[in-house]
């Protein structure tokens, strides 16, 4: 026991109390030594350096930080999955801008859970973070808007909040949607499906509204059998659309909401195309080797490094200009159309 006891007290990070006590001077003086401040003498500077290097004394800059009045130069950020390559690019978007501000990051994924994000954004905080970048997973927020939290600058990147104003960095989804719907209307395609995430999360909501703006503006009806608002991965996606081609009248078409919604559907689009059912694909978002699939998919594309960028630099704005009290704004970043791969038409019904 008194072994173990030893062990610990060896392990214990050295105060500035231990080497006060090393150097035979005062706290204070050593305090002196470590800020550069006048009113110790050289020989007791000389201890003082002597007994930080013997005892291995390392200052705690955050709580040095804090008690100056300064930031802390940590950021949290919170995104949903890494796994999925859009969010590990506006990451490292993020990255980009503060590491040349000398700011570090906090990160944690919320995997799209409500309880999950708010421990994440209470841990962050008693962090004493300077600000805090979230994708929040959508549902309830309520965790953004105590008081604690309120007090940290919040930007949101790619969805954003109803329920809590802040400033956003989004992309132009309902856009971006409806003119990649347009492109399928104008092949001749009546039968369009949509898969996409819940209504709480914001982009899928965006976007839906850009697949019904499309069908609005052409005269044409949204049938409610072609429409799956419930696709959360690559699997549910699969299923959906399995189901729809399965019917007696199936779509002729496909919009996909979201990069995973489209990975999740390839292999059914595939296994069609083999069946003489080839089906015109549209899907938000790049993905993985999207060049080398052998089918016709039209990108409703943007740069999610850019997105990074714009919410870091937003960030440090809000940071620099901490004692003006702007209104939140919202930045809404353009989308193009590109075809990835060799095919640069959409198949005819």
């Amino acid at each position: 026991m008194n072994r173990a006891r030893k062990a610990g007290e060896q392990q214990k990070r050295p105060t500035v109390y231990d080497v006060a006590a090393e150097a035979g001077v005062s706290a204070m003086t050593v305090s002196r030594v470590l800020n550069g401040s006048p009113g110790a003498g050289p020989d007791a500077r000389r201890r003082v350096e002597k007994a930080v290097v013997k005892l291995g004394y390392r200052r705690n800059e955050n709580a040095r930080r804090l008690r100056a009045g300064d930031r802390t130069g940590l950021v949290g950020v919170i995104i949903t999955n890494i796994e999925n390559p859009y969010y590990a690019q506006l990451l490292l978007g993020v990255e980009e801008v503060m590491d040349k501000a000398g700011t570090r990051l906090l990160v944690g994924m919320s995997h799209a859970d409500s309880e999950r994000e708010a421990r994440l954004v209470a841990d962050f905080v008693s962090r004493q973070v300077d600000a805090l970048i979230v994708v929040p997973g959508g549902g309830d927020a309520s965790h953004l808007a105590a008081d604690q939290v309120r007090q940290t600058p919040i930007v949101f990147a790619s969805r954003s909040s109803d329920s809590i104003q802040a400033d956003s960095v989004l992309i132009d989804d309902a856009g971006g949607s409806r003119r990649g719907v347009e492109t399928m209307i104008e092949a001749g395609h009546r039968r369009i499906a949509f898969l996409g995430n819940a209504k709480h999360v914001t982009t899928a909501q965006r976007r839906y509204e850009g697949y019904v703006a499309a069908h609005s503006a052409a005269g044409l009806p949204v049938d409610p059998a072609l429409v799956s608002r419930s696709c959360s991965d690559s699997e549910t996606s699969r299923v959906a659309l399995e189901q729809m081609v399965a019917s007696d009248d199936p779509p002729t078409a496909v919009f996909a909401a979201n990069n995973q919604v489209t990975i999740g559907i390839i292999e059914t689009l595939l296994r069609l195309s083999r069946e003489g059912r080839q089906m015109a694909l549209v899907g938000v978002d790049d993905f993985p080797l999207s060049a080398l699939v052998p089918l016709p998919v039209l990108l409703v594309d943007h740069d999610p490094r850019a997105m990074g960028r714009t919410a870091a630099r937003r960030v440090l704005q809000r940071l620099e200009n901490a004692e003006e009290k702007q209104p939140p704004m919202t930045l809404t970043l353009a989308t193009s159309l590109r075809w990835p791969g060799d095919a640069k038409q959409h198949p005819r019904p």
